[in-house]
């Protein structure tokens, strides 16, 4: 078996003309694995939508059913940065599925990875920064309760702070949030994860990859998580549109297989979501979002699994 991916058609739904969110970004990630050789079209994995039960996990009820029906008012479409439409709805619980599928197939083999996900910014009951619905907090609180996992630890590398995820998981002992970000970025308002490790503007590949380095030898044997749900954000990159951080290609690369050394070095499982990125070029971001791909096949080779 290759390495588990998941990705759906109804990733990258239209937007108006000139809109600053990279939706293609999906579809284009896709098709630069499947042009690379390290999948193919057949062999990704396509989710089932995430039901209303799971994503009221994380969220208020109230608060899902709006969205999906498209009740939502100006300021808090404004919030989102996004315009509503049905297809954006769709995709939107969609993903959410594919965060879960790609959780439960790192759970049975080791190691998988999400063609999109990180969506960290969204709160109980309202979305934010192109953020609608935690992935990363609903997975927590799906296996949690499920009894899948005893213990998850959210390793988030985006370049913003997760305060979504740090405020939904608040009061949840067993889901460790751990936000990597640049302090001085947005949210202005930070929320208070389990561990912040706020970065100074301007940091490079080996300070940078020093920090995670020290944060998950440390972290690693002190929780002995069951999962680890790693945020592979792009826009620590140094030509990102958002970020203020100075990673290089290969800083990026270097990252990721990282961050998945440490887990798989530990036999914890890891999976794999893409989060923020940001640039005019999109199929020059589509390739920035790849190396958390090339990075997980290479270890799933390397560790032999299956």
């Amino acid at each position: 078996m290759s390495l588990p991916l998941v990705f759906h058609d109804d990733y990258s739904p239209q937007l108006p003309p000139g809109h600053r969110f990279p939706m293609e970004k999906f579809r284009l990630l896709r098709d630069h694995l499947v042009e690379r050789g390290l999948t193919t079209d057949q062999a990704l994995l396509r989710p089932e939508l995430c039901s209303a039960d799971i994503l009221a996990l994380a969220h208020d009820r109230h608060y899902v059913e709006r969205y999906c029906c498209g009740d939502m008012s100006r300021e808090e479409l404004r919030r989102l940065g996004l315009p509503w439409s049905p297809e954006l709805a769709q995709r939107t619980v969609r993903a959410v599925g594919g965060s879960l599928l790609a959780a439960e197939l790192a759970l049975q083999h080791g190691l998988a990875c999400h063609l999109a996900g990180g969506t960290h910014h969204a709160h109980h009951d309202h979305a934010s920064g192109f953020c609608i619905f935690n992935d990363l907090a609903i997975i927590a609180l799906s296996l949690l309760e499920s009894g899948r996992v005893g213990r998850v630890l959210i390793f988030d590398c985006d370049v913003h702070q997760g305060d979504g995820t740090a405020r939904i998981l608040e009061d949840t002992a067993d889901a460790v949030t751990v936000s990597l970000h640049c302090e001085k970025n947005f949210p202005a308002r930070k929320a208070r994860s389990d561990w912040d490790i706020g970065l100074p503007p301007g940091m490079g590949d080996a300070e940078y990859l020093k920090v995670v380095d020290d944060t998950l030898s440390y972290l690693l044997p002190l929780y002995q998580p069951d999962l680890v749900i790693y945020d592979a954000g792009v826009d620590v990159h140094r030509d990102d549109a958002l970020g203020l951080l100075n990673l290089s290609n290969e800083g990026l690369a270097m990252r990721d297989t990282a961050v998945i050394d440490h887990c798989l070095g530990r036999d914890i499982p890891v999976v794999g979501v893409i989060g923020g990125g940001y640039d005019k070029d999109r199929a020059l971001l589509a390739r920035r979002h790849a190396q958390l791909h090339f990075s997980a096949d290479d270890a799933w080779k390397r560790y032999g699994l299956r």
